[in-house]
Parts: C-alpha cells; sequence; structure tokens
C-alpha cells in the first residue's frame, strides 16, 4: 500500500451543535460543527420547526413579477425601435 494517501483520522473528534450538546465521534476532522443533531431533531424529539417557506414564496413573486415586468418593457422599447426605424425609412424615400 502506499503511504500517506489517506488523511489523519482522529478517534476523538468532538463534534458542537447549534442547540449546544457536543459528543465524540471518529472523524477525519479534529472539530465538526453541525447546525442540527440526534438531541434538536425534529424527527427524534416530536417538535416541529417552523421553516420560513412565506419568505421564499414572495421572494419568487417578486422575481417573476421582474422579470414580467422587464420583458415588457423590453418589447415595448423594441416596438418603439421599430417604429422609429419605419418612420425614417419612409423619410428617405
Amino acid at each position: 500500500m502506499k503511504t500517506k494517501t489517506h488523511p489523519e483520522y482522529f478517534p476523538e473528534a468532538k463534534v458542537t451543535c447549534v442547540c449546544g450538546r457536543s459528543f465524540v465521534v471518529g472523524s477525519t476532522q479534529k472539530d465538526l460543527h453541525v447546525e442540527i443533531c440526534s438531541a434538536c431533531h425534529p424527527f427524534y424529539t416530536g417538535n416541529d420547526k417552523l421553516l420560513d417557506t412565506a419568505g421564499r414564496v414572495e421572494k419568487f413573486k417578486q422575481r417573476t413579477a421582474f422579470a414580467k415586468a422587464t420583458s415588457v418593457k423590453r418589447a415595448a422599447a423594441k416596438v418603439t425601435k421599430e417604429k422609429n426605424a419605419t418612420t425614417k425609412a419612409e423619410e428617405g424615400k
């Protein structure tokens, strides 16, 4: 086997959760920081955490409204440009 191909293994790596719980596992990193663990996960605790889905929906609606307004402005600008080009072409005849 080749030497020095695998990362260093830490048999007592410390895992720290946002909820404050910490425990020891084996890992290739000395310290791990996680957002959710078995002590605070809704599946294990039975508590539901509300997600900000309303904010996501409103952001999506804002983006679609902006895209629609932009496409209307571009279409109007295109029509105006075509009218100006036709007017100039008629004046030149």
